[in-house]
């Protein structure tokens, strides 16, 4: 059996910044596997940001919202609390939601608001992959069926 920890945005849950609920038909192949348990969590809620809540961005100094409020420690409360959850189940796969400055993998917004990508981590992608917990975003759900 493969526990796999998932950003709770890709499963449908509305837990985004601006509250919206979103399909990812990537998600499917996943959920119709019957070795696969997925673990949901939104880092964000985790760390104590509300829903709705402002746009955050990640730049080299932190997680800021658009107006320049801090919310890095909310969003390393998040990394924490989603690590814990990964130990607890024994995740060795994280599949988190692409460009988010939380669950972000090898490419997030620049911390400039203009769209901007930008090579990098999101916060709770970095604490996981220096855990050793594989991280992949959810376009990459084809290549992870594979390796199970």
């Amino acid at each position: 059996m493969h526990y796999i920890i998932i950003s709770a945005c890709l499963l449908g849950q509305s837990c985004r910044y601006d509250g919206q609920c979103r399909n990812y038909p990537e998600i499917a192949a996943l959920r119709s596997r019957e070795d696969v348990v997925l673990i949901p969590v939104c880092p964000e809620q985790a760390g104590g940001l509300a829903t709705p809540r402002p746009a955050a961005e990640r730049s080299e100094s932190g997680v800021f919202t658009r107006d320049g409020r801090d919310v890095t420690a909310e969003y390393e409360r998040g990394a924490r609390e989603a690590l814990r959850l990964a130990r607890l189940y024994g995740c060795r796969w994280a599949v988190l939601k692409e460009k988010s400055p939380s669950c972000g993998s090898g490419r997030i917004y620049d911390g400039t608001f203009t769209r901007t990508l930008t090579a990098g981590d999101g916060v709770t992608a970095a604490l996981f992959r220096k855990e050793g917990i594989s991280v992949v975003g959810e376009s990459r759900i084809p290549w992870l069926l594979e390796q199970l």
